[in-house]
């Protein structure tokens, strides 16, 4: 096969795919150009995820009139002029491929007024070639439409994610400009619908609190210098650091809430992120993560950006500068303002907010808060924060005991309830790439690195992973409920007002049939906040807050999101992280506990998400390992 050059227009569709990977690539670069302008101003308006249209609307000062048409011409860009330049660059966008890369897999049309000018122009190109150019009235600024994104790729249009599921990536996108630029608004309106909106007001803690929620912005403390006051001067190599951290109280279980900006520019960076979480080092719970957001000031020149097309990664000069900067800033902070931990009660956290109000009004009407030393046989415990696969009611709340006493009965496996006494639907309508065979009757004999449970099966060594095993014990349970009379409930005694933020608004907006049928109780309180009356039994030992914040990080994560319809995916979410954790001690007998259940599961084999709940060192292994066998 002989070699040859690409046609113009095959290269450029290959270079798009690396600028435009989704619509929210598309927004990210045309919001850059807008600030790159000047502008302070900016609209954002998509439809069906941005597959049927994007528009950006900003006040900048323009494109003049003999520029316009160059502006679409790849490498065509008014940030750079030499090769130096690269050696400092202060400016989001430098490249000169957006609007190339855009107009080449999408229909554009560009209706610009430079501020010099008295009237503006108005471009339409498709698939990269220039259709019509006229001169038209408009205010200063520029409004760039992108229509029918990758209609001439239909394999990237193919690999798109749900429009729900788009948007969501652009709100995103435009939440993180917010917090780099708050001086700036930006508003985001989906479908005609306004989804976020900054004020502008120039206080970066503004914009998290419309982000995330007031409950979080109560617990964020300043980093580094306030936005009130003006930074320490220091020597042009040494990095700067300031933004918001959270106290130990407020956590995630995944890094997706550690954000960086660098001069501005969102970044992403793994060394950073792991300079913070070593700042709450013996601060947080094993497999909890902070929440922050810092900016990072350093001199152009000791950075580089140019690293790949999508301008996230970036290379330092001095990495391990700023890994320091980063780590005493986020130190100092949490060494300031943390408070002394407080002795918790074992089973319910009163100090997570508003707990000690539940408390009060548990205490004033006579229920009592210690632990009991005996439970009817179905709620016999599997750990501190769960029960067993038989779950109360939703009218009461049943305290666990804290160590097994001769008055626990201890159930046999004929006291067990199955999945199918409970409703369960057959291995075909879970969402499992195969069934397994039935699962061996286990001897416990203890538990290694507080994460895997040792037993004795007739094959041979049995290590049984308890977070996997816990997972699928409760998506089975969680699903026969959903197919028998409805997945069991803790109401709240008082609702609990649970302002979702800009984040978690469209979320909660799309997913709120299949949380009600997987458990939650919720009710639309306004326009980012609801009321939560009801939590899945199975999250009745956590924070009820916490509960639904961990169940829409699942969501928003993506990477739970497995099954055959949204219920079952959503509860493959709740299980996992309702589920036993690594790392955490168990008592002989509720390692008993959660094998048994474990051996009345239909799939025992592998957790909803796939991975192996079991190993299996066999006898005749162990004998050669040994030297008994040749």
């Amino acid at each position: 096969m002989s070699i040859r050059v690409l046609s113009p227009e095959v290269a450029s569709r290959i270079a798009a795919g690396e600028v435009v990977e989704r619509p929210a690539s598309a927004v990210k670069e045309l919001v850059e150009n807008s600030l790159d302008a000047g502008a302070d101003e900016i609209r954002i308006e998509v439809r069906e995820g941005g597959r049927r249209l994007v528009r950006v609307v900003d006040n900048g000062h323009g494109i003049p009139t003999v520029e316009a048409a160059l502006a679409f011409e790849r490498h065509a860009t008014s940030k750079l002029t030499s090769a130096d330049d690269l050696e400092h660059i202060a400016t989001l966008g430098f490249r000169g491929e957006a609007l190339a890369s855009i107009a080449s897999v999408a229909q554009v049309t560009l209706l610009t007024r430079h501020i010099d000018e008295a009237v503006g122009c108005q471009l339409r190109v498709e698939g990269g070639h220039l259709v019509s150019q006229e001169a038209k009235g408009a205010p200063p600024g520029t409004v760039v439409t992108v229509e029918n994104l990758f209609y001439n790729v239909p394999a990237r249009l193919k690999f798109l994610r749900q429009a729900a599921t788009e948007s969501g990536r652009i709100a995103e996108t435009v939440q993180r400009f917010a917090m780099a630029f708050p001086e700036r608004r930006f508003s985001l309106v989906s479908d005609g619908r306004l989804v976020f909106q900054s004020t502008g007001s120039g206080r970066m803690h503004d914009v998290l609190v419309k982000v995330w929620g007031l409950d979080v912005g109560r617990q964020l403390v300043a980093v580094g210098h306030t936005e009130d006051e003006e930074p320490q001067p220091s020597l042009a190599e040494a990095p700067q650091v300031a933004g918001y951290a959270g106290l130990p109280s407020l956590s995630r279980s995944n890094r997706n809430h550690i954000l960086f900006f660098l001069n501005r520019r969102a970044i992403q960076d793994r060394s950073l992120a792991f300079a913070v979480t070593e700042a709450y080092r013996n601060r947080l719970m094993v497999g909890r993560y902070p929440v922050a957001v810092l900016m990072i000031e350093l001199d152009p020149a000791l950075v580089d950006v140019n690293v790949h097309p999508a301008k996230a990664e970036v290379r330092f000069r001095e990495e391990r500068a700023v890994f320091r900067a980063v780590q005493k800033a986020v130190h100092a902070t949490l060494a300031e303002h943390s408070p002394v931990p407080e002795v918790r009660s074992e089973g319910l956290s009163w100090a997570m907010p508003g707990w000690a109000e539940r408390r009060e009004i548990l205490l004033s009407a006579g229920q009592n808060l210690q632990p009991s030393l005996a439970l009817p046989r179905e709620q016999v415990p599997v750990n501190s924060q769960q029960w067993s696969i038989a779950t109360a009611s939703s009218s009461q709340v049943s305290p666990r005991p804290s160590e097994p006493t001769a008055a626990s009965p201890q159930p046999d496996a004929s006291d067990m309830a199955t999945p199918t006494a409970a409703g369960a639907t057959s291995d075909s309508n879970l969402p499992i790439s195969q069934s397994t065979p039935a699962f061996p009757i286990l001897r416990v004999v203890g538990q290694m690195g507080a994460t895997y449970i040792v037993a004795e099966g007739p094959e041979g060594m049995y290590l049984v992973d308890q977070h996997a095993a816990h997972e699928r014990i409760l998506f089975e349970q969680m699903l026969g409920e959903q197919a028998g009379h409805g997945v069991a409930q803790q109401a709240l005694l008082e609702p609990l007002v649970f302002e979702a933020g800009s984040g978690y608004a469209g979320l909660l907006g799309e997913y709120a049939d299949a949380l009600a049928a997987a458990g939650f109780g919720l009710e639309a309180f306004g326009s980012d906040t609801w009321l939560v009356r009801a939590v899945p039994a199975v999250y009745s030992r956590v924070d009820p807050r916490r509960a639904l914040e961990e169940t829409l990080e699942g969501i928003a994560d993506g990477r739970d999101l497995v099954g055959e319809s949204k219920e079952a995916a959503l509860v493959a979410v709740i299980c996992k992280r309702a589920a036993i954790k690594g790392g955490q001690t168990l008592g002989l007998d509720e390692m008993r506990q959660l094998v048994r259940q474990l051996e009345a599961c239909q799939s025992p084999g592998s957790c909803p998400h796939g991975r192996p709940t079991m190993l299996v060192l066999s006898r005749m292994q162990l004998e050669k390992e040994f030297g008994r066998r040749g």
